[in-house]
């Protein structure tokens, strides 16, 4: 069977290594499954749905039943691949996904990996629950896969905080009595939720100074970073900030974040310094 890129809309980038080829320095048949499993580990992250909490969440979990891969030709040592994942069945039970793995343009490998979702205590299979069948669906025909609120703590702030205490408490250690203030009352917060209703990102606005906002406590679901959520909930509060007149945002960004805020326009301002005991770098922005 011969796809073309254009059937797809989801790829996964890598790069081959030396570790996965033979003396022939061809990959070994065996990573090429290994190769779509990756793939779809990013598939659910660009389904906004962080795959132990959906699963648990939903009552199931999905379990491999039947994998095939068909060869068409080899990758080789340092070939860019990018492998491409669709869902392309979804029975009573079960749910049939498509991969192909491409080099440029030129169709590699073709394969299928058939799932059952089930009940994890049993293993016997149960109907893909219809918000899930509905999320998947909806991903394969273009249409987004979160929405994004933009409110007052009082609207958000169940939310907001649920996740804010995740990645900040819990997950950074940072003390409790230096992530909640009063600021939170005034402040304008920005929730991202997926399609099953959880919160996976948010960030809020607050005045600085007149004529400029300063965005912080920016927050995404630990195993859905590296998607748009970020981005989108920092330039959901940016346009917070232009609509009430604002000309230039500020904020605080952590030093493993600089890059992600370099990449949508802000730059450096002053020395770096800490806080809550992280290293962290004020940054600027002109709307």
């Amino acid at each position: 069977m011969t796809l073309k890129r254009s059937d797809f809309r989801f790829f996964h980038r890598l790069r081959v290594r030396w570790a996965e080829v033979d003396m022939q320095k061809i990959v070994f048949n065996a990573h090429y499954l290994m190769y779509f499993d990756t793939a779809i580990t990013d598939y659910w992250r660009a389904l906004a749905l962080p795959y132990q909490d959906t699963m648990d969440q939903l009552g199931g979990d999905l379990y491999v039943v039947k994998a095939t891969v068909e060869f068409h030709a080899s990758a080789r040592v340092d070939d860019q691949l990018d492998i491409a994942m669709r869902c392309l069945r979804i029975g009573n039970s079960s749910l049939t996904f498509q991969g192909a793995i491409f080099r440029g343009e030129e169709h590699l490998i073709t394969g299928e990996i058939v799932y059952v979702f089930a009940d994890p205590a049993t293993q016997t299979s149960r109907p893909v629950p219809p918000a899930l069948r509905e999320t998947l669906m909806g991903f394969e025909a273009g249409e987004a896969v979160t929405t994004l609120r933009v409110g007052g703590w009082d609207e958000l702030g169940t939310d907001a905080s649920a996740l804010r205490t995740a990645v900040f408490v819990q997950e950074q250690r940072i003390p409790k009595e230096l992530e909640w203030d009063e600021a939170d009352a005034v402040a304008v917060h920005a929730v991202a939720y997926n399609r099953l209703g959880r919160p996976v990102a948010t960030g809020r606005l607050l005045p600085h100074e007149p004529g400029v906002a300063r965005i912080g406590r920016m927050a995404v679901d630990r195993t859905l970073r590296g998607s748009r959520l970020g981005r989108d909930v920092l330039q959901a509060l940016m346009q917070a900030a232009r609509a009430r007149g604002d000309a230039e945002v500020m904020l605080h960004a952590q030093q493993s974040a600089i890059g992600f805020y370099r990449r949508l326009g802000y730059e450096n301002r002053g020395d770096p310094f800490e806080e809550a005991g992280i290293g962290h770098q004020e940054m600027v922005i002109r709307l």
